[in-house]
């Protein structure tokens, strides 16, 4: 086991989450890791079932590192619930974690890594499963290289937000989490760009995320669409996209949340995701 550098693992918690897919989650993130975080800080987003406390309090009393569950007693979102957690963190770096989601047992020690290097945030790929996390039925490959990264962002969200490792001051830097519907991560990753932090992402895929039947119908609609166009407009004040780019991006943008979830999961995968490993062309 190697000593643990200090960071806070990040994990919020809502009344929807399975306690056993929290159970996973927690382990492969600090009993399975090869450099584990000195701390997890658990915001538990507004009251939660009893299977869910009972599995904090499990949580809390078997972990091999010190917890931290920060309570917000009404459900505030993921926005409000992660900034909440990052003032409960007490290192300097933190790593981000979803309560259903499963982290190989390298990804800190890897993205430590390029941390070390000076990096200000470091993201990974994502191995997509569906009810068996060994069972991947797609896997999202994210740009590395600054110069790609951004290129990258004017289009799509450059990150897999549940695998992002970063520098708390650079979220300071540029105001943290901010509310913009479902897109908070991406806006906040096209802020860090364009303040000029230092980003990277590690291609390998060193995240399984679950994806539920739902995943593509939530991906759609008219608040999606809307939330996407207001997140363009916000890129094209800033000068991040040119107004050449922001049309082509409202338009093909708006097609894509407002077509059927059917065509919209083969489209994913096929332009976002790259498919199965090994099927890539």
């Amino acid at each position: 086991m190697v000593t643990a550098p200090e960071f806070s693992l990040l994990l919020p918690v809502y009344a929807g989450d399975d306690p056993s897919f929290l159970r996973l989650a927690f382990e492969s993130s600090v009993d399975a890791q090869t450099l584990r975080p000195s701390e997890a800080v658990i915001v538990q987003d507004g009251p939660v079932t009893e299977a869910l406390t009972r599995e904090l309090a499990r949580i809390e009393q078997a972990s091999p590192i010190p917890v931290r569950i920060v309570r917000l007693p009404e459900n505030l979102g993921l926005t409000g619930a992660l900034n909440a957690g990052l003032d409960a963190c007490k290192y300097p770096v933190v790593a981000r974690m979803d309560a259903d989601d499963v982290s190989a047992p390298e990804r800190f020690a890897r993205q430590w890594d390029l941390l070390a290097e000076g990096y200000d945030l470091v993201g990974t790929g994502m191995a997509e499963f569906e009810s068996d996390p060994e069972v991947i039925v797609s896997v999202r490959i994210p740009p590395s290289g600054s110069a790609q990264i951004r290129d990258h962002a004017r289009t799509h969200n450059p990150f897999n937000h549940p695998t992002m490792m970063y520098r708390v001051a650079a979220l300071d830097a540029v105001g943290r989490y901010q509310p913009f519907g479902k897109m908070e991560d991406y806006w906040l990753g096209i802020r860090l760009i364009d303040s000029g932090a230092r980003v990277e992402n590690i291609a390998e895929p060193l995240v399984k995320y679950r994806v539920g039947a739902g995943a593509f119908a939530r991906r759609g609609g008219w608040q999606e669409a809307k939330t996407e166009w207001a997140l363009q407009r916000e890129m094209l004040r800033m000068g991040f996209v040119t107004r050449g780019q922001y049309l082509r991006n409202v338009v093909v943008k708006g097609v894509y949340r407002l077509m059927p979830a059917s065509l919209k999961r083969v489209l994913f995968r096929r332009f976002v995701a790259s498919g199965l490993p090994g099927e890539r062309s």
